[in-house]
C-alpha cells in the first residue's frame, strides 16, 4: 500500500508507537487511533493534505485490512507487518521485547559468547545470547520462541550464509539507542567544557559506579569511541584498540581504567576530592 510511511524504519516507528501505547499493552484503540494516524500523516505526509477526512480515510483503510479480530484496535505486530520491510519489522518486535540500555550491557553478553575474541558467534551461541538478554530484562521466553528469534535473525542478518553473526550484526540488531558519544564535541576548545563532558561520559560507562572502568565497561567505551571514526568495527579491531588503550592509560597496570587515569590519558587534569 502506497502511503505516507514509505521511509519509516523500526526505530522511528517504535518511538512513535510508544508515545501512543502509553500503557505498553501492545495495541492502541479509540481516540488513540485517530491521534496516531494524524501524527503519522503530519510526520511523513505532505502538510497541505492533512485533513480530518484524510485521517479517517487512512484509518478506515488500515483497519479494514489489518484489524483481523474486528475489535476496533490495532496490535503493534499488525501495523508493523503492513508498513515495515521484513528486517525492520523483526527489529521492531525484538527491540520492544528486549531493549538494551547501553553498549556496556551489549558487551557483557558479547564477551560471554565470543570467549575466543574471534568476532563471531554461531547460531547455537546466538540462542544463548538471546536467552541471557531476555533474562536480563526479567522475561522468561520459551525455548520454541528463542528458536524462532534465532532462526529469523540468522536468515535475515547472516548475509553471507556462513552460519555466523559478527559484532556489527549484533550491534545493529540490539542497539536501540544511538552511540552515546555522538552528543559530545570531542574537540571542544574550552577546558571547562571538556571536563563537564568527560564527567558525563565516565559516569555513563562506569555502570558499576566503582570509579574505574573494567571488563565490559572498557569494552563499551572502546566500541563507542572507535565507531566515531570507523562506523563498522570487528571484534578483532576492538580487542586491538582496547589493548592499546590499557597499555597507554592503565598507569598502575591493574587492568582497569581509573577515572584519573583516563582523564590524564585524554589530556585532562581533574581535581581529586
Amino acid at each position: 500500500m502506497n502511503c505516507a510511511f514509505d521511509n519509516l524504519d523500526a526505530a522511528g516507528f517504535l518511538q512513535i508507537w510508544q508515545h501512543f501505547d502509553a500503557d505498553d499493552n501492545g495495541y492502541i484503540e479509540g481516540k488513540e487511533l485517530d491521534d496516531f494516524f494524524r501524527h503519522m500523516l503530519k510526520k511523513f505526509g505532505p502538510e497541505d493534505k492533512i485533513t480530518e477526512e484524510r485521517v479517517q480515510e487512512i484509518k478506515k483503510s488500515f483497519m479494514s485490512a489489518y484489524d483481523i479480530t474486528a475489535d476496533g484496535r490495532l496490535q503493534i505486530q499488525e501495523l508493523a507487518n503492513m508498513i515495515l520491510p521484513e528486517d525492520e519489522n523483526f527489529l521492531l518486535i525484538f527491540r520492544r521485547e528486549a531493549p538494551l540500555d547501553n553498549s556496556v550491557d551489549f558487551m557483557k553478553i558479547w564477551r560471554k559468547y565470543d570467549a575466543d575474541s574471534s568476532g563471531y558467534i554461531s547460531a547455537v551461541e546466538l540462542k544463548g545470547f538471546l536467552k541471557d538478554l531476555f533474562f536480563q530484562h526479567k522475561k522468561n521466553i520459551p525455548s520454541s520462541k528463542l528458536d524462532e528469534y534465532t532462526d529469523t535473525m540468522m536468515n535475515i542478518f547472516d548475509k553471507n550464509k556462513d552460519g555466523r553473526l559478527d559484532l556489527n550484526d549484533l550491534a545493529r540488531i540490539l542497539a536501540l539507542q544511538e552511540n552515546f558519544m555522538l552528543q559530545f564535541k570531542m574537540d571542544a576548545s574550552s577546558q571547562g567544557e571538556r571536563k563537564r563532558d568527560f564527567e558525563k561520559i565516565f559516569s555513563h560507562y562506569d555502570v558499576s559506579k566503582t570509579g574505574a572502568l573494567e571488563g565490559p565497561e572498557v569494552d563499551g567505551f572502546v566500541k563507542d569511541m572507535m565507531e566515531l571514526v570507523k562506523p563498522s568495527i570487528s571484534g578483532v579491531d576492538l580487542d586491538k584498540f582496547r589493548e592499546v588503550l590499557l597499555r597507554h592509560c592503565d598507569v598502575n597496570q591493574d587492568g582497569k581504567l581509573q577515572k584519573s587515569e583516563l582523564a590524564l590519558c585524554l589530556g585532562l587534569k581533574l581535581q581529586l576530592k
